[in-house]
């Protein structure tokens, strides 16, 4: 792979080629993927899907879209710190082609902006409701007349696929979606491969997969076009150099913003949380500026931006030292794997995992959205499939009407058809799906 490649401004259905030279400074292309991202409505739901805690009723608690931003900045800054160094490594990608260090933080602040877009509600367990219902569910019935892999993406959905297909698929009247460059596209796909073969390496591009079937043509002109190699599956490419940073982004963010959440709950105590924190800043702590904080969140505060400060600059650290191999398609692990703060880390997420991911609330609100999702699936998908065959019943038929246009459609494939259904279903916010619920059990008028 190479930068001049990687760094591309195409855009779909453009017939000439985009120059770094010839952009607008006050305007630049990967700046346009950033606000046609935050103005869309995909994003829009993300302020009512869960981060950590499902409907949660504080006011300081993150969604999928304060954590978004969030990624978003540090994302930005990650992205500007390598573009120094890249710059500076590889001298021609200013002085021939213009790039700027400027450029990689847009590109990963967009495609960070963008890393939960296609998310169900209900956290990580409402993309597992998902595959359930296919898996174990009255979804399992359907496995007869699909593909291998037409079905292995129904029960092993997956929100990153999803967030390419909003990304991108065309619409009547909309071609393209949202026509982002391909370099934001190629560092959004932090898994770029088809849903099988299912995990077939330990390398880290394999652990998921960021394209269904529904879209494997264009997910295919995106890699053509950035050079990302072919690895040994069919189907399956090497990482964009840059998604390793809006991965870091990522992990950077969750592992010491969920924990804050976790602390501003009550969830962890506050005397134990900061002992936490402390270990992973205690080389570049201001001590006497810290005892000076009368309060709690104050302090909280304080060791949040100086921890994802050092973890920040780490992070760009590796990258760097591993530049060559990450640019050969060798470098199989997270950037945090390799952070001299690795202990620290996995101590916070470990901590975390105990008192926040398995605290009885959300277990219980995970349970609730299993199966809110599973009956509204339930509703939707056989009243589609029933009105296919032509055998819709009166309750299919008004159900139907409850569907926004665009996912009424049944004139294709059953694979398209329950894909689209249960991308539906994923661009739920949390109170939507509730509410949907209670109208289609009879349980609200």
């Amino acid at each position: 792979m190479n930068w001049e490649h990687l760094l591309s401004l195409r855009r779909f259905g453009d017939t000439h080629k985009r120059l770094r030279k010839e952009q607008d400074e006050t305007r630049l292309g990967f700046e346009v993927d950033y606000d046609r991202i935050i103005f869309s409505s995909a994003f829009r739901s993300l302020q009512d899907k869960t981060q950590v805690i499902p409907l949660s009723k504080t006011d300081f608690v993150h969604t999928r879209l304060t954590h978004s931003l969030e990624v978003s900045v540090v994302g930005r800054s990650l992205g500007r710190s390598a573009g120094k160094e890249i710059i500076s490594r590889y001298p021609h990608l200013n002085q021939v082609h213009g790039y700027q260090f400027n450029d990689f933080g847009a590109i990963v602040a967009a495609a960070a902006l963008a890393h939960d877009i296609g998310n169900p509600p209900f956290g990580h367990s409402g993309e597992k409701a998902i595959g359930e219902f296919f898996q174990a569910g009255p979804g399992v019935a359907y496995k007869k007349d699909l593909s291998e892999k037409e079905y292995q993406d129904l029960v092993d959905f997956e929100g990153n696929a999803n967030g390419f297909k909003i990304l991108t698929e065309s619409r009547k009247g909309v071609e393209g979606g949202l026509r982002l460059s391909y370099a934001t596209l190629g560092a959004f796909l932090k898994y770029p491969k088809e849903s099988l073969p299912k995990k077939p390496t330990a390398h880290i591009a394999d652990k998921k997969y960021a394209c269904f079937q529904a879209n494997t043509e264009f997910f295919r002109e995106v890699a053509d076009e950035l050079g990302l190699l072919s690895r040994e599956h069919p189907g399956s490419f090497s990482r964009h150099p840059l998604t390793f940073l809006v991965e870091a982004a990522d992990d950077i963010c969750y592992t010491i913003i969920d924990f804050e959440d976790g602390i501003n709950l009550g969830l962890i105590p506050e005397d134990y949380a900061l002992e936490y924190l402390i270990k992973l800043v205690k080389d570049r702590i201001d001590t006497k500026k810290y005892h000076r904080l009368a309060h709690m969140e104050d302090r909280l505060s304080y060791l949040r931006a100086l921890a994802i400060s050092t973890l920040i600059q780490d992070a760009t650290r590796v990258f760097m030292e591993h530049e060559t191999e990450i640019i050969k398609g060798s470098f199989s692990t997270v950037l945090l794997e390799k952070s001299k703060y690795k202990a620290q880390v996995e101590d916070i997420l470990s901590l975390s995992a105990e008192r926040v991911y398995r605290s009885q609330e959300v277990i219980e609100k995970e349970i609730a959205g299993y199966r809110i999702i599973s009956d509204i699936l339930e509703a939707y998908s056989g009243a589609l499939v029933r009105t296919k065959k032509g055998k819709a019943t009166n309750y299919d038929k008004l159900i139907l009407t409850t569907l926004p246009e665009r996912f009424r459609d049944t004139s294709g494939s059953l694979y398209t058809l329950l894909l689209q259904c249960s991308c539906y279903v994923a661009s739920l916010s949390d109170s939507s799906a509730v509410h949907i619920h209670n109208k289609i059990t009879g349980k609200q008028l």
